[in-house]
């Protein structure tokens, strides 16, 4: 029995963990709907508050008639004592009580839907606020999850891609070295075609005057002069 209420105490640690991942992992979807939750229910306080506040309007206007009543009936009353007749007046009177008691109950009414409103009232700025607040709060954490996620795929894509980047430039540097070698073939080849032909040695005679030479410019001009002057 010990055993397996351990095992019941297991599973339901385990279904804990597993909910607790689920929430952390939509965390801000969750705060998000929660934020759209509040609204709704903030449109349905305005809602209510709306309609207290037509039933307060409407009181107002039942004790504004009724007050209307009692200064028609007090005038009747005081025609009727002009007259003499005071037991109309006196019937006059009564149901300006009656109006009176009336306009007592509308305005009890009417005290509760002020002191309702009020409290309405304050009610809707402080969730008006506080749902602010959770949009402005909503905003950075969405904002710092895309960033964080966007550094952890890059660390990811690096990390992944190390050895590939290694290779690369492991490449790149036998492509060049491959192109080195292969200039360096071609300078041997010419060098090697000019000492084949003679070219080098006949530079070297000709840097020192030796073989056959071209007459330069300032010989051939002295030759012309010299048959001019003979």
């Amino acid at each position: 029995m010990s055993i397996l209420k351990k095992l019941f105490t297991a599973v339901r640690g385990g279904a804990r963990e597993a909910g607790e991942a689920i929430v952390d992992a939509n965390g801000i979807r969750i705060f998000e709907q929660e934020i759209a939750d509040a609204q709704n229910a903030l449109h349905r306080a305005k809602k209510s508050l709306t309609e207290v506040m037509a039933k307060e309007m409407q009181t107002k206007r039942k004790i504004s008639a009724v007050d209307a009543s009692i200064a028609e009936h007090e005038a009747y009353a005081g025609q009727a004592l002009e007259k003499g007749n005071e037991a109309l007046a006196l019937e006059i009177a009564e149901k300006i009580g009656d109006f009176e008691a009336e306009k007592a109950e509308n305005e009890q009414v009417l005290s509760g839907f002020s002191n309702h409103i009020v409290a309405l009232k304050q009610q809707v700025k402080d969730a008006e606020k506080s749902i602010k607040e959770n949009q402005r709060q909503l905003t950075m954490v969405k904002t710092t999850e895309s960033v964080q996620q966007a550094t952890m795929a890059v660390n990811s894509t690096l990390n992944t891609n190390s050895s590939s980047m290694t290779s690369a430039r492991q490449s790149l540097e036998r492509i060049k070295q491959r192109q080195q070698d292969r200039s360096d073939q071609l300078g041997a080849a010419k060098q090697l075609e000019s000492d084949v032909n003679g070219d080098d040695l006949k530079a070297k005679m000709a840097e020192a005057g030796i073989g056959d030479t071209s007459p330069k410019s300032a010989d051939i001009l002295a030759r012309i002069k010299a048959k001019q002057n003979g």
